[in-house]
């Protein structure tokens, strides 16, 4: 087999059997084929799995400033190809297993004040057919602090309006239900009954995802998550966000602003998704007054 064609049956398996997410199988490619490029300039032949050469790459990788989460995610699309090259029986060993993840620092997720989100909530002209798809789409990642490849998977019938809820489909194809707010209720319907029709009209629907999806583009297909993402920043340079406040911004004030309102910590794992309640701690760190609050509460001797 080639390298490329290895590289095509891992993704393959990626999405078909192992229920990764387009956007993962995506950056797992990339990784690969980025790692197969510089074993060519090495004037290596294949994809070579050993050790020393994959230690070589990610001291090039260091050596060229590019940070440690991302040489860990490049060791991680590596390691995973190794194991599944190995459970193919296509090689007999995984030497790669035993590598150890650079360092990642622990730094505090980015979140919006509240004067910030409403700012940005305000923005969208909701007299327009995409005006009022931003509005539902910015309300609705604040209301339930989905990820914005959640956003994009979005289907008509996700959405139920009777029960207030949206139907969110998460890494590894888990489904969950988050309640929404009234707000955002009304802009999702706002959005349904007055500027999705409008969208529609601007094109004959070539498939079926188009047909089902919840936002569609200017030409009535389906957004992506990239396009979703390019709607976010402009709305965030219009409100003056710093640069580096990401649709994912949106997520971590969600989950901050539930703990910081009394929500108890499964809860807030439930909502978000959280395959380990170590995840959402991480949002306490950014809550210290809710604490000191619970602190001088509960506590018998905080009187004293």
């Amino acid at each position: 087999m080639s390298p490329e064609s290895v590289i095509e049956g891992f993704i393959d398996f990626l999405l078909q059997v192992d229920g990764c997410s387009p956007e993962t199988a995506r950056a797992y490619e990339g990784h690969l084929r980025a790692y197969l490029s510089w074993q060519r300039r090495a004037h290596l032949d294949g994809l070579v799995l050993e050790v020393p050469v994959v230690r070589s790459y990610l001291a090039d990788l260091y050596d060229a400033r590019r940070s440690p989460r991302t040489i860990a995610a490049h060791l991680s699309a590596i390691r995973s190809l190794s194991r599944w090259l190995l459970l193919e029986g296509i090689t007999k060993t995984d030497a790669v297993a035993t590598m150890q993840t650079p360092r990642i620092p622990t730094g505090l997720p980015r979140t919006l004040t509240q004067q910030q989100m409403e700012q940005l909530l305000a923005l969208p002209d909701t007299a327009s057919p995409t005006g009022s798809r931003d509005a539902a789409i910015l309300e609705l990642l604040y209301a339930s602090g989905a990820r914005i490849s959640e956003i994009a998977a979005l289907d008509i019938a996700s959405l139920d309006a009777e029960q207030r809820c949206v139907r969110l489909l998460g890494k590894g194809s888990k489904e969950r239900i988050v309640p929404l707010y009234r707000r955002a209720l009304r802009r999702l319907v706002s959005y349904l009954d007055e500027g999705r029709p409008l969208l529609i009209r601007s094109r004959t629907l070539a498939s079926d995802s188009d047909r089902t999806a919840l936002f569609l583009s200017r030409r009535g297909r389906r957004m992506s998550a990239d396009s979703l993402r390019c709607r976010f920043r402009a709305y965030a340079r219009i409100a003056g966000l710093p640069a580096d406040i990401t649709p994912h911004a949106m997520r971590h004030t969600f989950a901050t602003d539930l703990l910081a309102g009394g929500a108890d910590m499964r809860s807030v794992q439930e909502l978000l998704g959280h395959a380990s309640l170590a995840t959402t701690q991480l949002y306490t760190h950014l809550t210290p007054e809710r604490m000191k609050d619970a602190l001088r509460r509960a506590h018998p001797r905080s009187g004293m």
